[in-house]
């Protein structure tokens, strides 16, 4: 991978994951000893577009319209697709729990919807990556991509779409939302999947031995 692709393959890689969960939500059936086998998936799609939908008005827009010409227009066209988004959203998750309001929609129209606004928000949000991509360096590339995964973890878990998404009010937003949100997940026994943490470097020899912890890996070479 080229060092000036790694944001913008990040936000791909982020989307193809988010297009099979999307795919897995709608299509999974109760299985027998499973019935909430289908809400466990649309829970978890629901938390892992929502912690990213916050990671990026975290990390991404404040970087783009620090750094990019004309950053405004694309930060502007970026919250427009977002909030489309989390309205879809937010219809899928009053689907899901039975909202008398959503009674009328079909599923299959509610999915089309989802559909349909991931895939611009697809669009605008390599929109922003494309930006970034041609104003910074490699280096403060690898560290807007390293910064915009780690924010998911401090994100909410839930669409919000009439909160506030950017400058002071959306930040302060974002941290009351990940509380509120943190609270109902376990009050609902809500799935609400944990970022992948980082690897950690293996321990040294010195290391092993002060930890009773020896390790032969006959395919690593000695320290």
């Amino acid at each position: 991978m080229s060092t000036v692709d790694v944001l913008r393959r990040s936000v791909e890689h982020t989307h193809e994951n988010l297009a099979a969960r999307l795919e897995g939500a709608r299509t999974t059936a109760p299985a027998p000893g499973q019935p909430r086998k289908p809400y466990e998936d649309i829970d978890t799609f629901l938390a892992i577009a929502s912690k990213h939908l916050g990671a990026v008005d975290a990390v991404l827009l404040p970087a783009v319209r620090r750094n990019v010409k004309e950053g405004g227009h694309l930060v502007h066209d970026y919250v427009h697709a977002e909030k489309e988004l989390e309205i879809a959203l937010a219809h899928v998750k009053a689907r899901a729990y039975g909202s008398t309001y959503e009674a009328k929609h079909a599923w299959p129209e509610v999915w089309s919807d989802v559909g349909t606004s991931l895939a611009g928000h697809r669009g605008a949000e390599l929109a922003l990556a494309g930006a970034l991509t041609d104003a910074l360096a490699p280096a403060e590339l690898d560290d807007v991509t390293e910064r915009l995964q780690n924010a998911e973890a401090g994100a909410p878990t839930r669409p919000h779409p009439y909160a506030p998404h950017t400058g002071l009010a959306g930040s302060v937003s974002r941290r009351v939302m990940h509380a509120v949100d943190a609270f109902w997940d376990t009050a609902e026994g809500r799935m609400a999947p944990e970022p992948e943490p980082p690897r950690h470097k293996k321990p040294g020899l010195l290391a092993q031995y002060l930890l009773a912890d020896p390790r032969f890996d006959e395919d690593e070479p000695p320290e």
